[in-house]
């Protein structure tokens, strides 16, 4: 078969198609990746073809802010949203990525949550797509703005936004929203953390055994801003060990002084920074949050914008971890930690919740039940 998988060019989208785009690379399959060309050597280093089509984040992000009519792209704004996935995204690569396509020939697509070039693509190509969530089920009043936009984009082109033919869900039932209801074509897929290539799943220890526990602080690729972080690590600092992530682009210098106690990281799979670590300190991206999860190990979830607040929310409402909301500040953010390291119930919950997840279909054989349902 030849498997065409589409994302948004932003880490936490495209990091979590990545298992079950190797499920079908390691079937034999003929896979490509329609994405923007910054993460050519991500999967080069999979052996997966990248047909790198359309701008790059902060390109798509101006355009949507202008569409908008918003000064500041990086203020959280739900229209500045809608114009960046389902407008500004479609009006600057749907015509190449159609192209593309075309020529590799796909008899599946699938797409990211909040990707609409791969099904604007299946639309024009008439080859059914999947739809592969990230986390918990977006709420309708957030993706019918989505749906809207986009609409208007595919009436343009003389199409219509296609209905998944299936819905890829990473996300245990446990920590859906009490009016949850299974989409039409769910198919249940075991999310995995983020490992290198080459790198297999390992189990976790549950605990580093150390004299005080350890704590992972992650903000994620795009939301470790250390002026934000600085205070957090302060007053974490006398409750445990600290591993914290750098993001991107920032350094352990932009930090500030005094923090020898602290062990910073570049980007790292998060499979790897999970060894040893008692509790995550998280922003709550969708795939820091099911990764944690998965290892059984309880957080403390701090959102800060897009859905991130559907995480913090399900680990809440599951008793896995605590939600700070802002603008709560760091003190807040201490004493939650202190509270879920002294209360056995949050690491039992994740424990629980880490079972679910391992019963779930592996990316493999969530490959084999497409490939037979494609024919």
């Amino acid at each position: 078969m030849r498997i065409l998988f589409s994302s948004t060019p932003q880490h936490g989208h495209l990091l979590p198609v990545l298992p079950l785009a190797r499920a079908f690379r390691d079937r034999g399959d003929e896979v490509s990746v329609i994405t923007a060309a910054s993460f050519g050597p991500l999967f080069a280093a999979e052996g997966i073809t990248l047909l790198p089509v359309g701008p790059e984040i902060p390109e798509l992000l101006a355009e949507a802010a202008r569409l908008a009519g918003v000064d500041d792209p990086t203020v959280p704004d739900p229209a500045v949203a809608a114009e960046l996935f389902a407008g500004a995204r479609i009006d600057l690569t749907a015509d190449a990525a159609i192209a593309a396509a075309r020529e590799f020939g796909p008899d599946l697509i699938v797409a990211e949550a909040t990707d609409y070039v791969g099904p604007l693509v299946a639309a024009a190509l008439e080859v059914p797509y999947a739809k592969l969530a990230f986390g918990p089920l977006i709420p309708a009043q957030f993706t019918d703005v989505f749906d809207a936009v986009a609409e208007r984009r595919y009436q343009q082109r003389g199409l219509t936004v296609p209905r998944p033919s299936w819905y890829l869900d990473p996300c245990p039932e446990a920590l859906q929203g009490p009016d949850w209801q299974p989409p039409q074509g769910r198919l249940p897929l075991r999310p995995e953390p983020h490992r290198g290539p080459g790198t297999p799943q390992a189990p976790t220890p549950v605990s580093a055994g150390g004299a005080r526990p350890k704590v992972l602080l992650s903000f994620g690729t795009h939301f470790a801003d250390p002026g934000l972080l600085r205070p957090v690590i302060d007053a974490l600092a006398t409750k445990a060990d600290l591993v914290v992530t750098l993001g991107l682009t920032a350094t352990a210098a932009d930090y500030g002084d005094g923090l020898d106690h602290v062990e910073f990281v570049g980007f790292t799979p998060l499979a790897e920074l999970l060894n040893g670590i008692d509790l995550v300190v998280t922003h709550g991206g969708a795939g820091t949050t099911l990764a944690t999860l998965s290892r059984g190990l309880p957080m403390v979830v701090v959102p800060q914008g897009a859905d991130q607040f559907l995480q913090a929310g399900a680990v809440a409402a599951s008793r896995t971890g605590v939600a700070v909301m802002p603008p709560a500040g760091a003190e807040a953010v201490a004493e939650a930690t202190a509270a879920v390291l002294d209360d056995q119930e949050y690491r039992a919950n994740a424990q629980r919740i880490a079972k679910e997840i391992a019963a779930m279909p592996s990316p493999g054989e969530v490959a084999d039940t497409l490939a037979g349902l494609v024919g």
